[in-house]
């Protein structure tokens, strides 16, 4: 086949070819492979929006649900800048990038400035929801924590979005599950923190119930809960929170 220097000669020579010419083969494949290509990138664009509105419409009926669930007011939105625990006024989208060491929940980075959800009855405290996120077994788990007024008691967990094994590590979407964390204590009164997801049955304060076959993610739950109570999450605000509500 004689390529030639115009492009339709080349193509009417190509499509001349007997259809079991290795060349006409090797260029259907690739051709259909491009089309393939153009048409799954061009989704993927075009879809994006919509996947990152439907991820936030998940986030927004998952708190809702667990407000509805504590059967309290709606929380007021704050923002709160992690190093410190103070508010702040705005959020510069700046974000900080973690040593290993450091990283429990395997996040790689996390943002300067936070919302948290803070809601009050007759002027005291009376919930804290906190956005949590980290690495399970297959996925990265995004949910809520809520803290009881003394900001050591757990009132309710979800997650909204994760990518966990069906059947196994979805389970912790399961509202037998996340009826567990209710009550658990967060720290001891030296502040150490013991909460976390134990194999087999909790015992106690500080243990809720492994899910069988799902180790892992359980252990993810543990870490990122870790994470976000410590030094690097949320830490300096609960202890703002605390000097507050001891003035």
């Amino acid at each position: 086949m004689s390529l030639g220097a115009n492009p339709l000669s080349w193509w009417r020579n190509f499509l001349s070819l007997p259809n079991t010419h290795p060349i006409k083969t090797i260029g259907v494949a690739l051709l259909v492979a491009l089309v393939c290509s153009l048409a799954v990138s061009y989704t993927a664009v075009t879809l994006k929006p919509l996947r990152e509105a439907n991820r936030l419409k998940e986030s927004a009926a998952s708190m809702f649900k667990l407000v509805e669930t504590l059967a309290l007011g709606f929380p007021k939105p704050r923002l709160i800048t992690l190093a410190d625990g103070h508010y702040a006024d705005r959020d510069p989208g700046t974000r900080a990038v973690l040593a290993t060491e450091r990283d429990l929940a395997q996040i790689g980075e996390r943002e300067d400035v936070a919302t948290v959800y803070e809601l009050y009855e007759d002027g005291a405290l009376a919930l804290v929801i906190l956005p949590v996120r980290g690495t399970g077994y297959k996925s990265t788990l995004k949910g809520y924590l809520a803290l009881k007024a003394d900001l050591n008691t757990v009132a309710a967990l979800t997650f909204h979005e994760h990518d966990e094994t069906p059947g196994i590590g979805t389970r912790i979407l399961e509202d037998a599950w996340t009826a567990l964390w209710r009550g658990k204590r967060i720290a001891d009164a030296d502040g150490v923190i013991w909460l976390e997801v134990v194999k087999g049955e909790g015992r106690g304060v500080f243990e809720v119930d492994g899910i069988s076959g799902a180790t892992r993610t359980g252990g993810g739950v543990s870490r990122l809960v870790r994470f976000w109570l410590g030094p690097d999450g949320y830490g300096p605000y609960l202890k703002q929170l605390k000097r507050q509500g001891s003035s």
